[in-house]
C-alpha cells in the first residue's frame, strides 16, 4: 500500500493517498456511461489497488519518477517501489530510460488514455460537494487564461472572491498548445480562450467581447492626425507570439487578409510587455480595446483606430463536463461570469 499523505492534497490522487477526502480539486458531477474502452480496461485490472491505478496515471503523466512522487507527496524511493509493483502487475517496464529522460514503452503508452479515463470517473464519483459554503470553504483552483484575460478582468475577480471565499486558493495558468488536453484531462478547473478555441466537448460560456486599436507613444513625431494605412505597414511593429510561435487571433486574421505587410520588429510572449517595447519609440502595435484603455491610463501611449476594418474578438469560459454540478465549480463560475458583466463597456 502507497504510503498516506500529510500534505496539502492535489488533483486526482490525493482523494485515495489521504485519510480524509480533500477539499481541493475534485473532478465532480454526474458520471456519464463509461465508454467502452474505459470499461474494458476496468474490468481486466478490477482488481487493481486504486492507489497504484492513481500513481500509473501520474507516472504515465510525468514520465518521471521524481516529479511523480513529488506530485503524490511520497518520496521518491516509495515511488520506485510503486513503479516496480506496476511493473510486475502490468509484466511490462512502462518507462525505460532513453538518454537522459524516461520514455513509455508502447504497453505504457496503451494505458494513458484508459487510466486517465477512469481515475477522472472516479474522481468525478468521489468528489460531488452538494453543499458549498464560500466563507468555510477550503479548495484550489487551476485556471488558464492569458495575461491579457487576467489584466483585464480576472484579477479583478480572484480579488472579490477573496473577500467572500478566503480559504479558495489559484493557480492561474498561461495558454498554451495543450490547454485543451489539460482541461480534458482534468489538471485544469477553468479554461478561457478565444471562443474559435474552444474545446467542443465540455460546456462553455461567453464572457465578454473585444475589439482591437492602435497603441503609439505619446510623444510618437507621425501620429498626430491618426495612422493611415502606408503608416500602418511602414512603421515597426510589436507582436504578440506565445512561446512555440503561435500568433494569437488577431495576427492570424491579419496575415490571412494581407499576408507580410508589415514590419514586425519586436516579438514578445508577453501582452503586458507590449508597451514597453512601444514608449521612447516610433514603433506601435495592435491590442485588444480593453487592453489598450488599461495601458493608456498609466503609460506615455495613446490609442488611435486601426486604418481598416478588424475582427471582433470573443472571450469564453470552459470548465470539465463532469463537473457540471459541483457545487463549489458553479460558485466560482458564476463569479467569473459576474466578473465579465461588471466590466466597463468599450
Amino acid at each position: 500500500m502507497v504510503a498516506r499523505s500529510t500534505c496539502q492534497p492535489r488533483r486526482g490522487f490525493c482523494f485515495f493517498m489521504s485519510a480524509k477526502r480533500p477539499q481541493s480539486g475534485l473532478l465532480a458531477g454526474r458520471a456519464p456511461t463509461v465508454s467502452a474502452d474505459a470499461y474494458h480496461w476496468r474490468m481486466r485490472y478490477q482488481r487493481i489497488d486504486l492507489n497504484l491505478l492513481v500513481a500509473l496515471d501520474v507516472l504515465l503523466a510525468e514520465r518521471n519518477v521524481t516529479r511523480a512522487a513529488e506530485r503524490m507527496h511520497i518520496t521518491q524511493s516509495a515511488m520506485s517501489g510503486v513503479l516496480a509493483r506496476l511493473r510486475d502487475h502490468f509484466g511490462d517496464q512502462l518507462l525505460v530510460p532513453v538518454g537522459r529522460t524516461m520514455q513509455l514503452t508502447p504497453r505504457a503508452e496503451s494505458l494513458v488514455e484508459p487510466v486517465r479515463d477512469i481515475v477522472l470517473r472516479v474522481d468525478s464519483a468521489l468528489g460531488t460537494q452538494p453543499d458549498f459554503d464560500p466563507a468555510t470553504a477550503q479548495r484550489h483552483f487551476v485556471v488558464i487564461a492569458s495575461d491579457y484575460v487576467s489584466r483585464v478582468m480576472l484579477a479583478e475577480v480572484v480579488r472579490r472572491v477573496a473577500a467572500m471565499a478566503p480559504g479558495l486558493t489559484f493557480d492561474i495558468r498561461p495558454t498554451s498548445e495543450i490547454m485543451l488536453g489539460e482541461l480534458e484531462q482534468g489538471r485544469a478547473d477553468f479554461l478561457i480562450t478565444p471562443a474559435h478555441l474552444t474545446a467542443a466537448d465540455h460546456p462553455q460560456e461567453v464572457l465578454f467581447d473585444d475589439t482591437y486599436k492602435v497603441l503609439a507613444c505619446l510623444q510618437h513625431p507621425d501620429l498626430a492626425g491618426g495612422v493611415t494605412v502606408e503608416q500602418y505597414r511602414s512603421l515597426g511593429h510589436v507582436v504578440y507570439q506565445n512561446e512555440r510561435g503561435i500568433n494569437p487571433w488577431f495576427e492570424q486574421w491579419y496575415a490571412n487578409q494581407y499576408g507580410s505587410t508589415r514590419r514586425v520588429e519586436v516579438i514578445t510572449h508577453s501582452f503586458t510587455l507590449i508597451p514597453r517595447f512601444i514608449v521612447g519609440t516610433r514603433r506601435i502595435t495592435t491590442i485588444q480595446t480593453r487592453l489598450a484603455n488599461q495601458f493608456a491610463q498609466s503609460l506615455a501611449v495613446q490609442i488611435f483606430d486601426p486604418p481598416m476594418e478588424t475582427p471582433r474578438l470573443t472571450e469564453v469560459l470552459q470548465w470539465h463536463r463532469l463537473r457540471e454540478t459541483d457545487a463549489a465549480v458553479q460558485w466560482v463560475r458564476e463569479q467569473i461570469v459576474a466578473g465579465s458583466h461588471a466590466m466597463p463597456p468599450i
